[in-house]
């Protein structure tokens, strides 16, 4: 029996089974969407499909060659084969003809990033014997930005960065640059992103299949493998959106108290801020273990010395404090500013402080300003 009945209205075959679909769904979305295993590189939700690294194709019934999934709508009636040995043939050929000139495993590692092109071409069962081609792209090593390091040994060419900052982030700081072998991931004159339109928002680091677009940090610091890490999913704290991340954490580092890595982006399509983050967001995460950063309350004492305390004698101290003011001075001598970094639910209570518990509508948010 069909894993999925025939539903009304518009219905597809893949690999003998019928599938419904909405107008202007892919074959690839139609897929997925039943578990149904289609191997791509360029492709990313995100963006508009491109049918650049060929790993996707099928077969369709009536067609004269294969065609890309991620680019070919759905067509009710259609009859398609995701998996065959002409497919089979196609997809361990093509991933030969990608690891030619691609790094190897050791040095893939050294990116401190997963490789989807490595092990997709483990997964498949791709020749890894065919002779070796000098990479001949080239690269921008000298590029003096912080963040993003760009290593044109592992680049395919499938264009998701670049989509990702004109069609995103709508910069356009990097573009395919170059002819054949020698096409490359550039900048306006090769010069540092420091010096584009670049915000260093780290999109192309995400989407990049190979690890071609990696953080600098981590292979600086020569931390851990991303895939030795555990993912802790988190909330931005930097402002009141409340994007969703992941901290990629050590939990053996500091004596079993843990370390943030780094930070990674959740699955596109899973968060309400799809997988997207800002500069500080995706960067700005060393203050989370900063020598200078309080990891206790401080009460003064009656010298005046600040001491270790605990939350409830800081909220109590707090507390007593500001009703001491109420009381000698009347509720509009106080006032409650709150932070844009506050969730929406933070700033109701903070208001709610203000008004109900002191009786002051002397309350402000930062961000009205």
């Amino acid at each position: 029996m069909s894993p999925n009945p025939k539903q009304p209205g518009l219905s597809l075959e893949i690999d003998g089974h019928i599938y419904g679909f909405e107008a202007g769904e892919t074959i690839l979305e139609v897929a997925r969407k039943n578990d149904i295993y289609i191997p791509t590189l360029c492709h990313d939700p995100r963006l508009k499909p491109a049918g650049a690294c060929r790993t996707c194709l099928v077969e369709v019934e009536g067609a004269r060659r294969l065609m890309p999934s991620c680019a070919t709508r759905a067509e009710s009636g259609a009859k398609v084969s995701s998996h065959s040995p002409r497919i089979e043939r196609h997809r361990r050929g093509l991933l030969a003809l990608y690891l030619t000139d691609h790094t190897n495993e050791r040095q893939s590692r050294e990116r401190k990033r997963p490789n989807q092109l490595l092990q997709m071409a483990q997964d498949l069962g791709a020749p890894t014997d065919w002779p070796r081609l000098q990479n001949i792209r080239t690269g921008r090593p000298d590029d003096r930005n912080p963040y993003l390091d760009f290593n044109p040994k592992s680049c395919i060419a499938c264009a998701r960065c670049t989509r990702y900052c004109d069609e995103i982030e709508s910069v356009s700081a990097i573009t395919l640059a170059g002819r054949a072998g020698e096409t490359t991931i550039s900048t306006s004159d090769g010069r540092s992103l420091l010096d584009t339109s670049c915000e260093l928002c780290g999109g192309c680091i995400d989407t990049c299949p190979t690890g071609a677009m990696a953080e600098k940090l981590p292979i600086t610091r020569q931390e851990e493998h991303e895939d030795e890490l555990t993912k802790v999913r988190s909330t931005c704290s930097f402002c009141g959106v409340g994007c969703q991340l992941d901290l990629n954490v050590n939990p053996d580092a500091r004596d079993g108290a843990g370390r943030v890595i780094k930070i990674t982006s959740p699955e596109p399509g899973t968060t309400s801020n799809d997988g997207n983050l800002c500069v500080k967001g995706r960067f700005a995460y060393d203050f989370i273990h900063h020598r200078d950063r309080l990891t206790h309350p401080l009460i003064r004492d009656a010298a005046g010395q600040l001491q270790k305390a605990t939350w409830r004698q800081a909220i109590e101290r707090t507390a007593q404090g500001l009703l001491g003011i109420k009381q000698e001075h009347g509720a509009d001598s106080l006032a409650f500013v709150s932070s844009s970094r506050c969730t929406v639910e933070e700033n109701y209570l903070m208001q709610k402080i203000s008004r109900a518990a002191i009786g002051t509508n002397n309350v402000h948010q930062c961000a009205a300003t």
